[in-house]
């Protein structure tokens, strides 16, 4: 017999300690309290916040929280006997943050974090520590806010081998490159306004070069192929090299740019990149744009699926955050991987010279004679060949002109050396732009 709604509501509470009431923790308070009836009902009991720990407690955080209890010392959450499900907020991979969610596994506490730069450096380790105490260890939110992500890869694809996994990761660079390519703006200017938007951190080195979507695609692709992947072995690179002309060539070219994370598995091992990539304008991942994510998976039963929705904010990360507490109420948790530790093993990162594909390489070069002649000969002698090429006169600089050649696949080792070869001529005067390109 099915319990009434009121049994539901008098079950012993499941007791929340969260640490860090930023944007997505009282997002999260609110949402506990705005959703109590259905989330109790969802989660078979009540969930309460019992505890927080928190810089400033003075500040206005949209909602009344002075029935709590505060810690001065985030750890201490770890050890409060009113704590059942210790939420990490804080973030960064080192610190409070690592040290607090250490202490809630050690002492047998489920925990819920959004830290993704937690995860994908310190990921099997904590998952060891989740293992070896039985005390779960979630983090839907780490990875594209509330698109389920880590549900679709660790559960829904569960029965599947999957061979790539990867998208826009990041909303503030796709939100950059959409307002460059619609309004022919370049990147300083962009990212400013991104700034004043509230879209692009004070310091947005962490955005714009590559690192925050790196932390995803690390999570993404230990999840996808059942094995930790080393964050120093995932190669980043971010978008402050690109210019409005890329924008205006990748057009011409029916191509749209994106800053992509893709890992892929092969027999060689893993390869794992975060780079701007150029991708064809009729593709679905072309048609994200503005602040939204999308996540892709390729496996061989199901095929290609991508699921696309807002990457970031309170209300979209919150709501990972709590599908997780719900969870935990319900009792359905998974291992950390999706696997038992005992079978993970480190894996096996496949160079960055070993990678294949197309190229786009756009110069300025000087108008004069032979120009062409003395770079299609480097590439010739580096074993890249050229299929197509285009000089736009009319976007003439002073004495220099923007010339962009597209190749057909090669190594990625022959691309860099004919690049750095043609990078040394007197007749290039700044540094090329080299972009891959990703058929998907």
């Amino acid at each position: 017999m099915s319990s009434s709604k009121g049994d539901v509501a008098s079950k012993t509470p499941l007791r929340l300690g969260v640490a860090g009431l930023g944007t997505v923790g009282a997002g999260l308070a609110i949402l506990l309290r705005d959703n109590a009836d259905i989330i109790t009902k969802r989660a078979g009991r009540p969930i309460e916040i019992t505890a927080v720990a928190a810089r400033d407690k003075t500040r206005d955080r949209g909602i009344d929280l002075s029935a709590l209890t505060w810690h001065s010392n985030a750890v201490d959450l770890a050890s409060d006997p009113n704590v059942d499900v210790v939420v990490e907020l804080i973030g960064g991979s080192e610190g409070t943050a690592r040290s607090l969610v250490e202490a809630a596994l050690k002492a047998g506490k489920a925990v819920v974090t959004a830290n993704k730069a937690l995860l994908a450096v310190h990921g099997d380790s904590l998952a060891r520590l989740s293992a070896a105490n039985n005390a779960p260890l979630l983090f839907e939110a780490a990875v594209a806010g509330g698109i389920p992500a880590i549900k679709t890869v660790r559960e829904g694809l569960a029965a599947d081998r999957l061979l790539s996994i990867g998208g826009i990761l990041n909303g503030t660079c796709n939100y950059i490159l959409t307002a460059m390519r619609e309004t022919g703006r370049d990147f300083s200017d962009v990212l400013a306004e991104a700034q004043e938007l509230g879209y692009a951190e004070a310091d947005p080195s962490t955005d714009v070069d590559g690192i925050d979507a790196a932390h995803k695609l690390t999570i993404l692709a230990s999840l996808a192929f059942g094995q930790p992947v080393e964050f120093d072995s995932v190669h980043v690179e971010g978008i402050r090299c690109i210019g409005a002309l890329d924008l205006t060539f990748a057009r011409t070219l029916g191509y749209r740019i994106k800053l992509l994370g893709l890992a892929r598995q092969s027999e060689r091992g893993v390869e794992a990149r975060v780079a701007p990539c150029l991708v064809p304008e009729a593709t679905p991942i072309a048609q994200v744009d503005g602040v939204f994510n999308a996540v892709i998976a390729e496996g061989t039963f199901v095929g290609r699926l991508m699921v696309e929705g807002r990457g970031a904010g309170a209300g979209p990360t919150a709501s990972a955050v709590a599908a997780d507490i719900i969870d935990i109420a319900r009792g359905n948790t998974v291992p950390v991987w999706g696997t038992d530790v005992a079978t993970l093993k480190a894996t096996q990162s496949r160079p960055a010279s070993e990678w294949h594909g197309a190229f786009y390489l756009r110069l300025s070069v000087a108008d004069r004679a032979g120009v062409i002649a003395d770079i299609t000969a480097i590439l010739r002698d580096c074993g890249v060949s050229l299929s197509s090429m285009i000089q736009h006169p009319s976007a003439k600089q002073a004495q220099n002109v923007p010339l962009v050649l597209v190749t057909h696949p090669t190594d990625e080792s022959a691309m860099q050396a004919a690049r750095q070869r043609i990078a040394a001529l007197d007749v290039v005067s700044a540094e090329p732009v080299l972009i891959r390109i990703e058929n998907f």
